[in-house]
């Protein structure tokens, strides 16, 4: 396999572009990471999740033409039931805000999590999000096609893409969490969150019509 930077910088930025969105799994690591409660655990399970969703479409799906309609249905199924839920409790925080005495900006009603929860969360919000199969399993995989024998390259790049973007994000949320200490923006951030999950799960309810 001969490494070609245009090859590989194309399924960077391909990479970049669909995750970039600030969608479920996005969300949860700014949480876990403004709550400091491992976040670095919770990158590199969402990087490596990322990663493995880009070599099944790269070196399986593509080539055998995508989900199957049966797979993508209950895909959507579980995201929309996760998502859901989920938003659910961001809403239940939003009515209910409560910090803890302290200059700290996790909420004290949020209990805190093992790092086993931590991993599940993260591979939940990774792979029960039908978004993230649709982006980096079908849409890498096809596109990863085009470049014949350099598809390896490809996806190399859009894996590097996925590990570079939840760094960064990872970062801002570690920076951010030493600021953000103030009750209305938390509550700001459950609604937001609670508000975009609502949506998503709308969204993906209206394609199984």
């Amino acid at each position: 396999m001969t490494l070609s930077f245009p090859v590989f910088s194309a399924g960077m930025v391909l990479s970049l572009s669909l995750i970039m969105a600030i969608g479920p799994q996005n969300a949860h690591v700014l949480r876990m990471g403004l709550q400091r409660q491992h976040l670095w655990l919770t990158v590199l399970t969402c990087a490596l999740a990322d990663i493995v969703l880009i070599s099944l479409g790269v070196l399986g799906l593509a080539q055998l033409g995508g989900l199957s309609d049966k797979l993508l249905g209950a895909l959507i199924g579980a995201g929309v039931l996760f998502l859901g839920v989920y938003g659910w409790q961001a809403f239940q925080r939003f009515l209910h805000p409560r910090v803890m005495p302290a200059a700290s900006a996790i909420p004290s009603a949020q209990v805190p999590v093992t790092r086993r929860q931590a991993v599940v969360s993260a591979l939940a919000f990774s792979w029960l999000n039908p978004h993230a199969w649709l982006d980096t399993a079908v849409l890498i995989g096809t596109a990863s096609l085009a470049y014949g024998q350099g598809s390896t390259v490809f996806g190399l790049g859009a894996a590097a893409g996925s590990v570079v973007w939840f760094l960064v994000l990872g970062f801002a949320a570690f920076w951010l969490g030493r600021r953000l200490n103030s009750l209305r923006i938390w509550r700001l951030l459950d609604g937001a969150v609670a508000l975009m999950m609502w949506g998503t799960a709308g969204w993906l309810l209206t394609s199984l019509v």
